[in-house]
């Protein structure tokens, strides 16, 4: 892509997630996520209705009284973007390639951080760190990362979310909250890093998939190519046990990876390419409100 339809692509996306941003998303963003963005303040004796898991037991016990803690909102938050760059994104036989979506999805997600003066970074993954974008400040910034989803050419072609979870936990000291943007598709056990980076941060699943990665059509005897992997397989589609065990298949790895952002406990939104993700994201800021609040 040269740099005259870099520009107008930029623009085109700009101009459309900014609108979303500033019109639907800014609130639902702030109230979903400002919980987690707290900072101690002081104690006070402990009055009637609050939080017993706000009581901090070392001054109680040299009080012989109870005492809390007492929080105050952090007027900014750093939010980092994990997006999936891996070979499996240029898939889009329903809708748009995964690709194009997750880089609107982050962008909107960006203008949204933006409005509220947040610091956004990104890590671009596929089975290893492709590139880390530190997290500043600024609408300068987020053009610039706005041209790096777009143009972004990785090196290899695989997915490894651990070594992407890993990076970020070692990389980013102070609590984040994080957008994983991904299709899901990875045959590694994230589980261990996905908790301790959830522990330390507020992690967020975003899945972007193709109606087409869970269902095969019957269109008789074709050829097959693992976009990850660039390996060829024959596939005699007319079978109804093929197309029958392909969709188990996909069913098990959806719950698989379903179970696993539940046991970790981070929450996750599904977005077809097909469909419009403003209410999937409405949907996730939500959810996080009612947990919170």
């Amino acid at each position: 892509m040269d740099a005259k339809d870099l520009l107008k692509k930029v623009r085109k996306i700009e101009i459309k997630t900014r609108g979303l941003s500033n019109n639907i998303f800014a609130g639902e963003y702030h109230s979903a996520f400002k919980g987690r963005g707290m900072t101690f303040s002081e104690v006070r004796e402990y009055q009637f209705g609050d939080d017993i898991r706000d009581i901090d037991w070392n001054v109680t016990a040299r009080h012989n009284k109870p005492f809390v803690k007492v929080y105050e909102e952090e007027r900014e938050l750093t939010v980092m973007l994990l997006i999936d760059v891996s070979g499996s994104g240029d898939f889009g036989a329903e809708g748009r390639p995964k690709k194009e979506v997750m880089a609107e999805i982050a962008a909107t997600l960006a203008f949204s951080s933006i409005q509220n003066n947040d610091k956004v970074g990104v890590i671009f993954f596929s089975d290893k760190v492709e590139k880390f974008i530190p997290p500043k400040k600024g609408r300068k910034h987020i053009l610039l990362i706005i041209r790096e989803i777009i143009d972004f050419k990785p090196t290899d072609r695989g997915t490894d979310i651990d070594s992407a979870l890993v990076f970020l936990t070692n990389a980013i000291k102070k609590r984040a909250t994080v957008f994983l943007l991904s299709d899901l598709i990875d045959g590694h056990d994230y589980r261990k890093s996905l908790t301790i980076a959830n522990k330390k941060h507020d992690v967020a699943a975003i899945q972007v998939y193709d109606k087409r990665d869970a269902t095969m059509p019957d269109v008789g005897l074709i050829r097959l190519r693992d976009m990850e992997t660039g390996e060829d397989k024959w596939v005699d589609t007319s079978s109804s046990g093929v197309r029958k065990a392909y969709r188990k298949f996909w069913y098990e790895r959806q719950q698989k990876a379903v179970a696993t952002m539940t046991r970790c406990g981070v929450d996750m939104a599904s977005v077809s390419t097909d469909e419009d993700y403003v209410k999937a994201l409405l949907g996730l800021f939500r959810r996080r409100s009612l947990r919170l609040n």
